[in-house]
Parts: structure tokens; C-alpha cells; sequence
């Protein structure tokens, strides 16, 4: 049957989380409150490290950007969703679904680009520390956070421009709670292989080029400090590479799994509960998980509470 012989799809429905009444309202409260935790959570790191001069150091400069975009990234699908609980409408216009996806891809993008550029940072600060001050100057650092904005907003806009350059048409719905690109293009009426394999392409680019930076950083750490001999040292490094690490496995692995997987062999139900973890789970963890153990932001937060209390 022909492509012309079906009625154009102007609105797309989004099932959701689940159907029923007495889950909905349980996620909607457990959704909300980590929504409200992420903000603050992360809203807090952006303060400290704007007053406290201690913390404008490259760390916390990439640090506060991150903050920003987990705001960002949370904010584009959240609401929605907790909306869709609540009211159980998930109709969203092809311009809202679109630029629910942009925003999410261009943030997600971001973030994988940015968790690579830490991971580099705390890299040459432990293994190369002589040249840190040099290799991280204020203008770098501007350059890569800057680097990050843009090839994630770039990449986002090539991969939502070739998405809806193709017609939907049948089925509106949307066995999801965002509008994910894989899920959309299921609905379009044309074939989607060309799409479907740039869109992988990118993928690899934003998701396992930077998970390779990752993990060859932290285990050039971990050599590094192994290497010195101090127990306490090795100590603090598993520490801490492997809480960064526990973090970055459950971002990219979720993405991975939604993105670069087979097209088959995985029910919908899975990929909800992947993109759960990546879109709510990790925004939540990433400020706690940098920030639990550090004596700096542990001082910086005594100190803005002493000011609030005199």
C-alpha cells in the first residue's frame, strides 16, 4: 500500500509508564521527588561554586556545567511525564514531540561529550600535574565546555532534521513516555534504514568515542597512583574513579542499550526502563556522586550555611 493512501499524523500519543491508576500516582510521587532533589541537588553545586573562590578551578568549572545541563536534560522530559501521570494525556503536537527531542538528544549529547572532558581533566591532574595548570588555563577550558554545547546542539538538530523529514502516518502512538528518535521512527511510512544508520553512526560518535576517553583516563589514573606506592592514594582513587565510573557505566550502558543495540529482541517495557535510568536515575546521582567525599565542597557548604546562620 502506498504512501499517499494514508492519513497524515499530526499528533503523536504517548503511552507511558504503565496503565495503571495506583502505579501512576506511586511513580508520579517518586518522580517528582527525585525531579525536586535533581534540581536542588544540582542548583546547589552551581551556587558553591559561584561563591566560594576555592572551588574556580577547572574540577568544578566542568562541574557547574554539568549541573547546568542535567537541569536542562531533566527539564525536557520530566514535567511532561509527570504530567501524563497525573492527567494520563500524553498528546503531544509534532513540533512539541520534536523539540522534546532535540532537547533531550542535544543535552544528552552534551553530557557524554562533557563526562569524557572531566574524566581527561582529573586525568592530567593526577598523571600529569606540572603541566595542568598550563594544559587547563581558564581560556581551554572555555574552549572545551564551549566544544561541548556546540557539537551536542549540532549533532541534535542533524539527527531530529532527518527524523521528521519523514511522514507518519498510521498509528500514533508511542509506546513510550518521551519522544525518543527510535520510537518515532517506527511510525514513519517510508523506509527509515538511511536514517536509522546515520542516526547509529552519531550514536557511536557521541556515545562510544567518549566512554573510550573515560575509561582510558581512569585506568591511566589508576596505573598512575598503583604506581606510586601509597596506599592511602590507591585508596582514594578506586574510590573515587569507581563511584565516577558506577555513574558513567549506568549513563552510556542505558544509551547504548536504547541507541546502538540491535533494532529487535528487546520489549518496550525494557527500553522505558533504560531510558528511566538515563533521563531520571543518573541527573540525580551525578552531583551527589562528585561531590559526596570532596573536602572542598564539604568546606564550601559550611561556609555558606555559617554565613546564612550570622
Amino acid at each position: 500500500m502506498g504512501v499517499d493512501n494514508f492519513t497524515a499524523t499530526t499528533e503523536f500519543i504517548l503511552v507511558g509508564l504503565t496503565s495503571d491508576r495506583k502505579t501512576q500516582i506511586l511513580l508520579f510521587v517518586l518522580i517528582l521527588l527525585m525531579y525536586i532533589f535533581t534540581l536542588l541537588g544540582n542548583l546547589g553545586v552551581i551556587v558553591l561554586v559561584q561563591v566560594d573562590s576555592r572551588l574556580h578551578t577547572p574540577m568544578y568549572f566542568f562541574l557547574s556545567n554539568l549541573s547546568s545541563v542535567e537541569i536542562g536534560f531533566i527539564t525536557s522530559t520530566v514535567p511532561q511525564m509527570l504530567n501524563h501521570l497525573l492527567t494520563r494525556h500524553g498528546e503531544l503536537s509534532l513540533v512539541r514531540c520534536a523539540l522534546q527531542m532535540y532537547m533531550t538528544l542535544a543535552l544528552g549529547s552534551v553530557e557524554a561529550i562533557l563526562l569524557a572532558i572531566m574524566a581527561y581533566d582529573r586525568y592530567i591532574a593526577v598523571c600529569h600535574p606540572l603541566v595542568y595548570a598550563t594544559a587547563m588555563g581558564k581560556w581551554r577550558q572555555l574552549q572545551l565546555a564551549s566544544a561541548c554545547w556546540l557539537a551536542g546542539f549540532i549533532i541534535a538538530a542533524i539527527c531530529v532534521s532527518i527524523t521528521f523529514q519523514h511522514p507518519f502516518c498510521g498509528s500514533c502512538c508511542i509506546n513510550h513516555f518521551v519522544c525518543e528518535i527510535p520510537m518515532v521512527l517506527k511510525l514513519a511510512c517510508d523506509d527509515t534504514h538511511i536514517t536509522q544508520h546515520i542516526i547509529v553512526m552519531f550514536a557511536g560518535i557521541v556515545i562510544l568515542g567518549p566512554f573510550s576517553v573515560i575509561l582510558t583516563s581512569y585506568g591511566l589514573i589508576l596505573f598512575s597512583v598503583l604506581q606510586m606506592g601509597s596506599v592511602t592514594g590507591v585508596r582514594k582513587a578506586f574510590f573515587t574513579c569507581g563511584s565516577h565510573l558506577v555513574v558513567v557505566t549506568l549513563f552510556y550502558g542505558a544509551i547504548i542499550f536504547v541507541y546502538i543495540r540491535p533494532p529487535s529482541g528487546t520489549s518496550p517495557e525494557n527500553e522505558k526502563q533504560m531510558a528511566v535510568f538515563y533521563l531520571v536515575v543518573t541527573p540525580l546521582l551525578n552531583p551527589l556522586i562528585y561531590t559526596l567525599r570532596n573536602k572542598d565542597v564539604h568546606e564550601a557548604v559550611a561556609k555558606v550555611l555559617r554565613r546564612w546562620v550570622l
